[in-house]
């Protein structure tokens, strides 16, 4: 039986191609793909954006891609944390649907993805960087991924013949490696799709021997909740354990390192992977912030704003060697000819906390990790500095290359192709509400609570039902979501309408009543 949604995303990926064809008359009717995926990459961290650290911070050729093509300012994830967010992408299915709820699932490598729907559809696959998934990659005919998270300085890379160790910096070996694909190895007859995921900015924040003193001098604004104290919200927002005053070690995290504090596990974090030209190269860079803090000059709220300074610097450091990257990528597409026929996307798999309610990692329903960057870059199909303002999620990253490709799109599949989109149409039908669910819960790592929610265009309704606590943030009067008006009278429709509205999205997606 034909049911409507399913006629509806076959008819709507149909649509999408008849639309498309004209517009690549003067190429391949089926474009290369290449999808840049970093982890923890803040949306307020690129500078394309706005915010407090364009000026300080600019990301110059990641911006490139928003300025030749499309900036997505509505993008967001199904489940803020590394594993999971990969598998929705690949799968185009929430966590409840693939099994990949948490960083402690394995992931199914047997079931559909749309790599081995692509090269099902003649395009030649390949995969580098992060994996992170806990089983072999599938799908791909080359990959060379990373164990685990992956090691900044000189790291492993596992291929199909094993593991070995690559001397120089993972940013900068990754994209040796997909560029080395493309120049010499890809079968040049064929249409490819290529993923190239970071690890980088990833906690401990290394930064490459190139960016070790950068933004030395800078002093980077605050957000404006860096001392929040949580006073209206709930149980799980006094109860996680991410905070820069609190939670960040000194050592590992911040790199505050003491004589006798040679050869312990932290310390070992930092250095034992790297050269000894690499580490007195480090440790010179390093000693006057750790003179610094140790010298106990600081206390209190000036503690924390020293500590913010630390970690703010290695985050965008790490992220400096990302642009450059991307930079390289760029412009190899462009003098091979390349670009006129791919379509590339930059994303993270989540975004991240810099210091904005004294946190950092991720994993929260609030926007600041809920919102995770999106650029895309497509020449003759995207009208260059466009802006997108539609509600997207990594959800809806698979169907859209699928139908890209004129691929044929799966009916359980849970995404919505974003091609309507990037051809700057307007779509009128296209959601207003998007469906969250974090499933770690509070023995994990930061000990953020279990919870799922809703966000619409004005509102958030979140419910940690583990602690059985709802929070209500009304996004245009409370954009830092300060005020919990769950139990504001003001509100009761609203949050009636909300509760409504999560309901629906959750029978949409055939969310089962005891999914924890």
């Amino acid at each position: 039986m034909l049911t409507r949604r399913t006629f509806l995303k076959q008819t709507g990926a149909a649509a999408a191609m008849a639309a498309l064809l004209p517009r690549l008359c003067h190429a391949q009717q089926m474009p290369n793909i290449i999808w840049i995926c970093c982890d923890d990459h803040a949306q307020n961290a690129i500078s394309a954006y706005g915010g407090r650290l364009a000026e300080v911070a600019p990301t110059p050729n990641i911006d490139r891609i928003a300025r030749e093509g499309a900036l997505f300012r509505s993008s967001f994830v199904t489940n803020s944390i590394c594993g999971p967010s990969r598998a929705v992408v690949l799968t185009g299915l929430f966590s409840h649907k693939n099994g990949y709820k948490d960083n402690r699932s394995r992931f199914d490598g047997s079931q559909q993805t749309f790599p081995k729907l692509l090269q099902q559809a003649g395009y030649e696959t390949a995969l580098f960087g992060k994996w992170h998934l806990h089983s072999d990659p599938t799908g791909f005919h080359h990959w060379e991924i990373l164990p685990g998270q992956g090691d900044y300085y000189n790291p492993d890379f596992i291929t199909k013949e094993g593991q070995k160790r690559n001397e120089g910096y993972v940013t900068d070996l990754v994209t040796d490696k997909a560029l080395h694909w493309l120049e010499h190895e890809r079968d040049n007859g064929k249409p490819f799709m290529m993923m190239v995921q970071h690890n980088a900015p990833h906690r401990e924040w290394l930064p490459s021997p190139k960016h070790l003193r950068t933004y030395e001098d800078t002093v980077f604004p605050e957000p404006e909740t860096l001392f929040d104290d949580y006073a209206t919200r709930g149980t799980a927002a006094h109860k996680q354990d991410m905070t820069i005053e609190k939670t960040m070690r000194p050592g590992a995290d911040l790199k505050l390192f003491r004589k006798e504090d040679e050869g312990s596990a932290e310390w070992k974090d930092i250095f034992e992977r790297m050269t000894a030209e690499q580490r007195a190269d480090w440790e010179d860079a390093y000693r006057a912030r750790n003179e610094e803090y140790w010298s106990g000059k600081y206390q209190g709220k000036e503690l924390v704003r020293f500590k913010y300074q630390c970690y703010i610097r290695d985050y965008m450091r790490c992220v400096a060697s990302v642009d450059d990257n991307v930079g390289r990528v760029l412009d190899y597409l462009e003098t091979s000819g390349l670009d006129k026929n791919t379509l590339i996307f930059y994303s993270s798999d989540q975004s991240f906390y810099l210091g904005e309610h004294g946190w950092f990692d991720k994993r929260f329903m609030y926007e600041e990790s809920l919102r995770t960057p999106l650029l895309a870059r497509w020449r003759g199909v995207i009208k260059p500095g466009s802006e997108i303002d539609a509600m997207v999620q990594n959800l809806d990253y698979a169907v859209t290359f699928l139908a890209a490709a004129g691929a044929a799109v799966p009916a359980n599949m849970q995404g919505t192709s974003m091609l309507p989109l990037l051809r700057g149409e307007t779509a009128d039908d296209w959601r207003k509400s998007i469906y969250y669910h974090y499933y770690e819960g509070e023995k994990a790592v930061h000990a953020v609570y279990k919870h799922y929610g809703v966000r619409t265009e004005r509102y958030k309704l979140m419910y940690f039902y583990t602690l059985d606590e709802w929070e209500f943030y009304d996004l245009q009067e409370d954009p830092h979501e300060l005020r919990n008006e769950y139990n504001n009278p003001d509100y009761a429709e609203e949050i009636q309408k909300a509760k409504q509205e999560l309901e629906r999205l959750r029978q949409l997606y055939e969310v089962p009543e005891d999914d924890e």
